[in-house]
């Protein structure tokens, strides 16, 4: 999800405190004539709940950012008023993260169906292809047979799988990372298992119904691992790579040198992008290169079925060259969130003056907004540390989004509570990593 569309949304309607919460607001009962499903436990019902939350927060972000809807008691308080503006669109965040984990939920518990679905879409694709193939060439042969078969074999394995992690999107589970998204190395390693297992698979059903006394020995010769050695290096590459990006990226987010956000649920664009959505150099290159090979493999296969498909050392290469990038790439991103300067917040008009309880600070730095946090529910979790006392960083609406929290610079009241004298500031973020440490002065 981008940066701004995911600033611009990702939280419900809350209306203000002491007041009836209008009808089809977020939680509230359908109005008359929408029309729309609002039932807890069907999968339209939990769209369009999330859909009606996320319009009315989106409705009531705009007003308040307006300063439409902030009670009079409070006009004559910049502080007051911005902290219950924050307060009210926390709650709103609360509400709307919650109907989508509740939609994430009924996907990923129907996603299992689709993934059969496409794997059994995979197999009548392959019969329709040996069909013609056959029909266009020397008719049916032995190698299609065990082609076929071992399909269905595998279709019957990833969809016993699928049925076993039917809560954790069918085979998707497996390639799944921690972070609730699809692993790039993980996926690219799984198909050239999938791949290497369909190979030797249309061997052995080979073995068991090849007519001729030599088919035996001509079938066994096909596993040669010098007809192979390009499959299996490739093959040994990528999930030696998957083994090593995920030890990597554990180790760094243990170390707070890399910030990890939990995904609602696993997409297809996972594959090709970052945290935050927006496209990797690194994994699309990756994906690109290993695709190419694995369908140059499997062309090798489909026209030799007996045999390993021999990939040419050439193209191997290619993959190691591919898969080294991408492992670099992994080892070079992210890094600690760091603060730069911790400076007073002077408004038009205001004397220049020391830091005093009361005052608001602008810090500046990077990295006060992991990837993928920046849903408002997310970006109300970012925290700054003064001294002993904790200060949550106050949503400040704008109309399409926030301005503070931001990447680069948070702003924050000192609270009354800070001891006078030199005081340490440090930043949360909502992956729960701390900044450096940084002294400022603060007068009584």
């Amino acid at each position: 999800m981008a940066v701004d569309t995911a600033r611009g949304g990702g939280t419900a309607s809350v209306p203000p405190k002491g007041t009836a919460r209008p009808a089809g607001a977020a939680g509230g009962a359908p109005p008359a004539g929408d029309g729309g499903c609002a039932c807890a436990d069907c999968p339209h019902g939990v769209r369009e709940g999330r859909r009606r939350a996320l319009a009315g927060f989106r409705r009531r972000r705009d007003e308040l950012a307006a300063g439409i809807g902030v009670p009079a008691a409070l006009a004559h308080s910049p502080g007051a008023s911005r902290q219950w503006v924050s307060d009210e669109l926390t709650q709103a965040a609360r509400t709307v993260a919650e109907h989508t984990r509740a939609e994430a939920a009924f996907r990923l518990g129907g996603l299992w169906r689709r993934t059969a679905a496409a794997v059994w879409g995979a197999v009548a694709l392959l019969l329709a292809g040996q069909a013609v193939t056959a029909v266009l060439g020397a008719g049916w042969t032995t190698g299609r047979t065990a082609s076929l078969a071992a399909a269905l074999v595998c279709a019957a394995v990833l969809t016993a799988a699928a049925r076993l992690h039917r809560e954790r999107g069918g085979v998707l589970a497996p390639v799944t990372g921690e972070d609730g998204r699809l692993s790039t190395s993980r996926t690219v390693a799984a198909v050239w298992v999938l791949l290497a297992s369909y190979s030797v698979l249309v061997v052995a059903v080979g073995l068991a119904i090849a007519p001729g006394a030599d088919a035996p020995a001509r079938l066994l010769a096909g596993l040669d691992p010098g007809r192979g050695a390009g499959l299996l290096t490739v093959l040994a590459l990528c999930c030696a790579v998957a083994v090593t990006v995920h030890r990597t990226v554990a180790l760094r987010v243990r170390a707070q040198r890399l910030q990890k956000v939990r995904a609602d649920r696993p997409r297809a664009a996972d594959l090709l992008t970052d945290d935050g959505g927006r496209g990797a150099f690194t994994d699309v290159q990756y994906v690109a290169v290993c695709s190419v090979a694995a369908v140059f493999a499997a062309v090798r296969l489909a026209r030799r079925p007996g045999e390993l498909p021999d990939l040419p050392w050439g193209l191997a290469l290619l993959v190691a060259i591919s898969a080294l990038t991408y492992l670099a790439g992994k080892y070079s991103e992210g890094g600690r969130p760091v603060i730069l300067s911790v400076v007073r917040s002077r408004e038009v008009g205001d004397l220049d003056s020391p830091i005093r309880t009361g005052d608001d600070i602008e810090i500046r730095g990077s990295g006060f907004v992991p990837p993928g946090a920046e849903a408002p529910d997310r970006l109300a979790r970012t925290t700054v540390r003064i001294g002993a006392v904790h200060v949550h960083v106050p949503l400040v609406p704008v109309t399409g989004g926030f301005a503070n929290p931001a990447d680069t610079v948070l702003t924050v009241p000192v609270p009354v509570d800070v001891e006078p004298g030199r005081v340490e500031v440090r930043v949360i973020t909502a992956a729960g990593v701390e900044t450096n440490r940084y002294s400022i002065d603060v007068l009584d």
